[in-house]
């Protein structure tokens, strides 16, 4: 399969659990690379990848619990699917609210878990996306001049014109020009964009 083809990484002490997740990955085009334990991912695995973690919670030596948090701690935030066959409502919710895609207990049925994987894909693939577009926005806002920050930081409130020339003691012709500027700039097709292009540049 192609490297860029996405990745589904199984972590699981149970060997035939990984062989049957490696099978339905396979069978719907992702690729799958099983783990016998927390610590084998973390020397072996990359969860940078994209793609998503299968991931069981009770396993020798670290949990699957453990392994959710350390990767959390450590800014990787690839979507992780809980399948295991001691949850409990507790134990899901612990899951859920540290950033869990989904939580499922053995024995699964295969549509579900494949609905699961896909969807948590797409949600990696989204986000991907998502800090992409962002990255690129930044370098086109750090390339605005001061002023033109400053214009463009009225504009996305709200501000007219007149008002952002008397805010900033300037022309209401030289806010016109700035105005102009950040939104070639900035590949901005109108106000709305703009808008739009600032909530992701600076989410609240």
């Amino acid at each position: 399969m192609h490297v860029h083809t996405p990745l589904v990484s199984v972590v699981d002490d149970d060997a035939s659990t990984r062989m049957h997740v490696e099978r339905l990955t396979a069978s719907i085009g992702f690729r799958c690379r099983g783990f016998a334990s927390a610590e084998e991912f973390r020397l072996k695995g990359d969860p940078k990848t994209p793609g998503c973690i299968v991931l069981d919670v009770c396993m020798p030596g670290q949990s699957g619990l453990e392994l959710q948090s350390q990767l959390n701690d450590a800014g990787f935030h690839a979507p992780i699917i809980f399948l295991t066959a001691f949850g409990d409502v507790p134990m899901a919710v612990h899951a859920i609210k540290a950033g869990a895609a989904d939580f499922l207990t053995k024995p699964c049925h295969n549509d579900e878990l494949l609905a699961a994987i896909r969807a948590a894909v797409a949600a990696d693939r989204s986000t991907r996306d998502q800090s992409q577009r962002a990255e690129q926005l930044r370098e086109r806002f750090h390339a605005l001049t001061a002023r033109q920050r400053q214009v463009m930081a009225l504009l996305v409130k709200g501000h007219l014109n007149k008002q952002i020339a008397g805010h900033l003691k300037i022309s209401a012709v030289t806010v016109k020009f700035h105005r102009r500027q950040v939104m070639e700039r900035m590949g901005a097709s109108s106000l709305v964009d703009l808008v739009r292009m600032a909530e992701l540049l600076f989410p609240s």
